[in-house]
């Protein structure tokens, strides 16, 4: 069984894949925050601005088995281009590697996807993910060292002294690395903070979101 808060077909708004067509699948659920504002400030994650509780969303619901969900994965892919190229789908939350199984994964790859993943680096990544994002939260013990993506969103409570940390992630094996400004009322403060740190720091590049400049989901 899968619980699905969200599903929809958009465009990657953050990261190396900024632009990117792609299939967003939001699983129920997460391992650092129970979603509820009344646990938000003895939660590790405290900044999370995604309602990801529940199967009520757009697309959302619960799928008995990983047929049923690459099915609806599938249904939702708008490419009108022949064949299966270029199919992509994202698995995010909360945390989808509290759902994301070797099942789910074949069954995508039988249909021609690639698949992504967003994850906060707590958990083991199953073999077969194509790509995987790693966004640390402070605070956690983050046992995902070797990545195709780092997104670090700044600042985090605890973060005291960024640079520090920004060179502790440097030494570990990820092959992109992203300052993503935290969103919210700082915002502004908060980019202009990045766009320091990515010229200090220039194997940093600066990710936006995107999506929420454009105004989509």
């Amino acid at each position: 069984m899968y619980t699905v808060k969200e599903l929809f077909p958009t465009l990657q708004g953050e990261g190396a894949h900024a632009g990117r067509a792609a299939v967003f699948c939001r699983f129920a659920g997460c391992n650092l925050w129970s979603g509820r504002e009344e646990d938000r400030a003895t939660a590790i994650c405290q900044f999370c601005d995604t309602d990801f509780v529940g199967s009520d969303g757009f697309g959302g619901g619960k799928f008995d088995t990983a047929i049923s969900l690459a099915d609806a994965i599938e249904t939702s892919w708008r490419s009108t281009s022949a064949g299966p190229q270029q199919r992509y789908v994202v698995f995010t939350g909360g945390e989808p590697l509290l759902q994301l199984d070797d099942e789910l994964i074949a069954a995508l790859h039988q249909k021609g996807f690639a698949v992504a993943i967003e994850t906060n680096g707590t958990m083991k990544v199953p073999k077969g993910v194509d790509w995987v994002c790693v966004s640390p939260k402070a605070g956690s013990d983050l046992i995902v060292l070797q990545a195709d993506e780092l997104k670090l969103v700044i600042p985090q409570q605890d973060h005291a002294d960024l640079e520090k940390i920004m060179a502790r992630f440097e030494k570990m094996d990820y092959r992109n690395r992203f300052l993503q400004p935290m969103d919210g009322p700082s915002l502004k403060s908060n980019t202009e903070l990045a766009v320091s740190l990515c010229q200090k720091r220039p194997l940093w590049r600066l990710s936006l979101q995107s999506h929420k400049l454009i105004g989509i989901r």
